[in-house]
């Protein structure tokens, strides 16, 4: 399958480990220049480099936290600066803390807007110009089976994720027009630091250990195990890709059948 990536510049927010690196370096392995953002330095060249090693691509290390929005508008000006335009974003961010109502103030809730929701937001704010410029544009957004099926204790998951499926699938009709379709992934259980620490929590909680705890989880899980990070960035160099030309508003999950919703 062709998927016309060769010579396209994407940008990928919090891309230094995890499911935005394996996003990344799924991109630049299909030819594309790829900038990638996160909080530190040292981190976010480290990450860059490995792509480049491994692919040979052209790739823009960029330290910045996507919660404050003028880091947002500096890593899409340096990402034009370098590489002449912008024809993929992809918005990402760690998942905001656990709890339920009554043990979230409205200093998490803030925060989590700043991370989660408006982090998106912003993002697709700065890129837009661009991908109009560029008249093709893909934005891919990875989120979570939250957005899908509520999560207990993940509360503000589970009302920020599903936020940004309707503003994904608004976008999608607004900016049909200009040649950008807008998309959602939608992990569930991934092999990632973030999850092991979950499940660390979690056999802390119950007074079981680690290795007990990840099994509880991988049995929820109908194909048995973990997702592997390139698992899902699979997905995302697909929906980036000209092969999906004419999939758009759309919130695709890739769970290992985990989410039981229809």
């Amino acid at each position: 399958m062709e998927f016309g990536l060769v010579g396209k510049v994407a940008l990928v927010a919090a891309a230094s480990k995890g499911l935005g690196y394996a996003t990344a370096l799924g991109l630049a392995r299909e030819g594309a220049r790829v900038a990638i953002s996160a909080r530190t330095e040292a981190d976010v060249q480290k990450a860059a480099a490995a792509i480049t090693a491994e692919t040979g691509a052209e790739t823009l290390p960029i330290a910045a936290d996507i919660t404050k929005p003028e880091d947002i508008r500096r890593m899409v000006a340096e990402t034009v600066a370098e590489f002449g335009g912008l024809h993929i974003i992809v918005p990402n961010s760690g998942g905001p803390p656990p709890g339920t109502f009554e043990t979230l103030d409205e200093e998490k809730w803030r925060s989590a807007l700043d991370s989660t929701l408006f982090g998106t937001t912003r993002l697709i704010q700065e890129a837009l110009p661009h991908l109009k410029a560029a008249g093709w544009g893909r934005i891919v957004v990875i989120t979570s089976t939250s957005a899908k099926q509520p999560i207990p204790n993940l509360l503000l998951s589970n009302t920020l994720r599903a936020g940004i499926v309707g503003l994904c699938k608004t976008l999608s009709q607004e900016f049909a027009a200009y040649g950008i379709t807008v998309n959602n992934v939608a992990p569930g259980s991934y092999d990632t630091d973030r999850l092991k620490h979950l499940y660390e929590r979690n056999a802390q909680q119950a007074g079981i250990t680690i290795e007990a705890a990840k099994k509880l989880m991988e049995q929820k899980i109908p194909l048995g195990r973990l997702g592997r990070p390139e698992e899902l960035a699979n997905m995302v160099v697909f929906l980036a890709s000209e092969a999906a030309s004419f999939i758009t508003g759309q919130t695709i999950l890739v769970d290992g059948g985990q989410t039981l919703g229809l």
